[in-house]
C-alpha cells in the first residue's frame, strides 16, 4: 500500500489521480460530461497525463519510439478510433481545440511569448539571422525532392507537388489546407473544396507522424556529439545560455496573460488587414522586434516566462492529448495509404531534414536543432504538430523558431499554390 502511496503522475498520488479517472469515466458513461471548458479541460488534462506517464513507463515506447509524448497522441488517437469515447464528446474536442473556444491560441499564444521573451537577446538575434534562410531553402528543396520522386513512381511532377510536398508545408489544418484546398478549388474549372480537403489530409496527418519519429531520431542518435545543441540553436556563452531564476508571483502571472493574450489580439487585428498573414506570424514579429529592441520592462518579462512556466508544465500533455482525439484521422490516413505515398511522404521529411542539417552546418548552427526546427517542423500539422515534434524531442524551448519557420513557409506555399494550380492544371 505504501508503494502504491508512493506512485505520482504529475506530481499527484495514484490514489487521488484514481480518483480523477473514476470521475471522469462515470460522467462519460453516463452521458453527462459537461462539454464546456470545465468538462474538456479535466478530459484531456487527466487524460493527457495518464497516458504521457504510461508512454514514460513502457521499456520500448520510451527508449525508441518518443515516449510519452508519442504515447498521448498514439494512446488518445486509437480512444477516439475504436470509439472508447463517445463521438459527441470528439466533436467538442475539437471545437474546444481549435476555432470556437481557441484553447490552441491559448497555449501557442502562451508558449511563443514566454520563449521568445524569455531567451537570452544576443541569442535570439544571431540564431533567427540564420535560422530564416535554412527554413526557406530546404522547403525549396524538399519540393523539387517529391517532385523528381513522384515522377520517377509514375506519379508525376504535378500531383507530387500539389498533392504532397504543398500540403505538407503549408502550415496544418487550419491555417493551411484549409485555405488551400479552397485556392485549389478556385483555380480548377470544377474545384470542389471538401473533395480537394479530403485528397490534402493524409499528407499533412502522416508527414506530422513521420517527423516526430524523425525528430526523436535524431535528438536520440545525436544526444552525446558536437551536432547536438540541446534545444539551443547556436553556440553560446554561458551568460547567454544561463535562464534566469524567477520566484513565481500569482499576480504577476495575471499580468504575463494579459500581456500574451494582448499581442496575440494585435497579430489578430494585422491579420485582418492583411488576411494572408496568419496572427501568430504576426505576434512572433512583434515579440521579436520588441525583445531585439529592449523595449519590455524586465518585471513584465518575468511576468510573461512565468505565464508560460506554469501553461508548459500542467497542458502541454492535455493539448497531445486533444491533438489525438479530435485532429488525427486513421481512417482518412488509410484510405490514402499506398506505397507510393508512403515513400513520397518520406522523401519529403528526409530531403528537408539532410539539407536544414547541412545548411545549418555550414552557417555555424547546430545540425540537430535546424533539422528538427526547420526540417521536421515544416512537415507538421502547424502549431498542433510543432508541439508534438518538439515534445517528442524534447525541444519546446524552439516553439517560436518552429513557428516562425511553421507560418513564413505556410504563407509561401499558400501564395505558390495560387499560381500553381493554374499553371499545372489549365
Amino acid at each position: 500500500m505504501k508503494k502504491i502511496k508512493e506512485i505520482k503522475i504529475s506530481g499527484i498520488s495514484l490514489p487521488l489521480y484514481a480518483f480523477f479517472i473514476i470521475v471522469i469515466v462515470s460522467v462519460l458513461a453516463l452521458g453527462k460530461l459537461p462539454l464546456n471548458m470545465v468538462g474538456i479541460t479535466l478530459l484531456l488534462v487527466a487524460l493527457g497525463h495518464l497516458l504521457y506517464y504510461i508512454g514514460e513507463k513502457l521499456p520500448i515506447m520510451n527508449s525508441y519510439l518518443g515516449g510519452g509524448s508519442v504515447f498521448t497522441l498514439l494512446g488518445a488517437t486509437l480512444l477516439s478510433s475504436f470509439h472508447l469515447i463517445p463521438s459527441h464528446v470528439i466533436v467538442a474536442v475539437g471545437k474546444f481545440m481549435g476555432g470556437q473556444f481557441g484553447f490552441l491560441d491559448f497555449y501557442i499564444s502562451a508558449l511563443i511569448c514566454g520563449a521568445i521573451l524569455g531567451m537570452n537577446r544576443n541569442l535570439l538575434i544571431k540564431a533567427s539571422t540564420k535560422f530564416i534562410p535554412v527554413a526557406l531553402i530546404s522547403m525549396i528543396v524538399g519540393f523539387f525532392a517529391v517532385g523528381g520522386m513522384g515522377m520517377l513512381l509514375g506519379k508525376g511532377f504535378s500531383y507530387s507537388v500539389m498533392y504532397i510536398s504543398m500540403p505538407m508545408m503549408s502550415g496544418g489544418m487550419g491555417a493551411g489546407i484549409t485555405p488551400l484546398s479552397q485556392i485549389y478549388a478556385d483555380g480548377l474549372v470544377h474545384g470542389n473544396q471538401a473533395a480537394i480537403f479530403s485528397q490534402l489530409a493524409p499528407a499533412v496527418t502522416f508527414g506530422n507522424i513521420v517527423a516526430i519519429i524523425g525528430a526523436l531520431s535524431i535528438s536520440k542518435i545525436f544526444d552525446k556529439t558536437k551536432y547536438n545543441g540541446h534545444g539551443t540553436l547556436i553556440s553560446a556563452t554561458k551568460e547567454e545560455l544561463e535562464k534566469p531564476k524567477i520566484k513565481l508571483d500569482a499576480q504577476k502571472i495575471g499580468v504575463g496573460m494579459l500581456f500574451a493574450f494582448s499581442l496575440l489580439m494585435v497579430g489578430v487585428l494585422l491579420n485582418y488587414f492583411f488576411p494572408k498573414i496568419h496572427e501568430y506570424a504576426f505576434m512572433i514579429i512583434i515579440v521579436f522586434i520588441l525583445k531585439a529592441t529592449n523595449t519590455v520592462p524586465k518585471s513584465l518579462e518575468e511576468s510573461v516566462v512565468m505565464f508560460n512556466q506554469i501553461i508548459m508544465t500542467n497542458l502541454t500533455h492535455a493539448v497531445l492529448a486533444g491533438i489525438g482525439l479530435a485532429l488525427i484521422d486513421l481512417t482518412t490516413l488509410a484510405s490514402a495509404f499506398t506505397w507510393q505515398f508512403v515513400v513520397l511522404c518520406l522523401t519529403s521529411v528526409i530531403a528537408m531534414g539532410i539539407s536544414s542539417w547541412f545548411l545549418g552546418m555550414f552557417l555555424g548552427l547546430y545540425p540537430v536543432e535546424t533539422a528538427i526546427g526547420a526540417g521536421m517542423i515544416n512537415n507538421s500539422m502547424g502549431g498542433t504538430g510543432n508541439i508534438a515534434v518538439l515534445s517528442a524531442s524534447d525541444r519546446m524551448e524552439m516553439i517560436a523558431f518552429a513557428q516562425m519557420a511553421n507560418r513564413l513557409c505556410g504563407a509561401i506555399v499558400l501564395i505558390m499554390g495560387g499560381i500553381l494550380i493554374r499553371f499545372f492544371y489549365h
